[in-house]
């Protein structure tokens, strides 16, 4: 079983670097870093799009990330709710036969 190595933000940003201010091509930094071009050309992407959030760390999430987790959470209680007040209508409607 192959375990999935964990990066520091401090590692990322600084691979980036690499690629963005001292010139160094993706492939070659990928390959002296020991890690997959398209890992770092993640990384670079992430970081241009939202510099502030890029590379949250554990626990802590996108803002955008949080909405998404709180709106599934409220999706499944209403489905909940909805299923229970169908059983109920069914149960009453029989009842009243």
């Amino acid at each position: 079983m192959v375990t999935r190595r964990k990066f520091s933000r401090e590692f990322k940003l600084e691979a980036v670097k690499l690629v963005t201010q001292r010139g160094v091509s993706v492939p070659q930094a990928a390959t002296d870093l020991d890690i997959h071009e398209n890992v770092l050309r993640k990384w670079v992407r992430e970081l241009r799009e939202e510099p502030q959030e890029a590379f949250p760390g554990n626990g802590k999430q996108k803002a955008q990330d949080a909405e998404i987790a709180r709106l599934r959470k409220e999706v499944a209680k209403l489905k909940m709710e909805r299923d229970i007040l169908k059983k109920a209508a069914a149960y009453f409607a029989k009842e009243s036969m």
